[in-house]
């Protein structure tokens, strides 16, 4: 599978953005998929995953209550939306795609396709 990540951009804090991730193929839907984050001299750490018909979503704490994640597999596409930003949620943001079984993948390791990334920079 291919993934498209789109959406990034330049915004102050408070405000909002919603990235978007376009796969290619026709088994979207047998993909878990998640959104991580890398910022500049850091790791890349997870943001939020949901699971392969969109019943199950996990978020990191840093995240919680202000980004959601969502996915439609008629589009082929998952989406995270991003509210109240924070200069901390700085970061070039990738989505990912895994074929594994069980619990919901929230390492980098599980995941077996990554999309080229897409910036946010959120200024104070």
């Amino acid at each position: 599978v291919q993934l498209q990540a789109s959406g990034g951009g330049r915004v102050q804090a408070g405000g909002s953005l919603r990235l978007s991730c376009a796969a290619s193929g026709r088994t979207f839907s047998s993909y878990a998929m998640g959104w991580f984050r890398q910022a500049p001299g850091k790791e890349r750490e997870f943001v939020a995953a949901i699971s392969r018909m969109g019943d199950s979503t996990y978020y990191a704490d840093s995240v919680k209550g202000r980004f959601t994640i969502s996915r439609d597999n008629a589009k082929n596409t998952v989406y995270l939306q991003m509210n109240s930003l924070k200069p901390e949620d700085t970061a070039v943001y990738y989505c990912a795609a895994s074929t594994r079984l069980g619990t919901v993948p929230k390492r980098v390791y599980e995941y077996n396709y990554w999309g080229q990334g897409t910036e946010v920079t959120v200024s104070s």
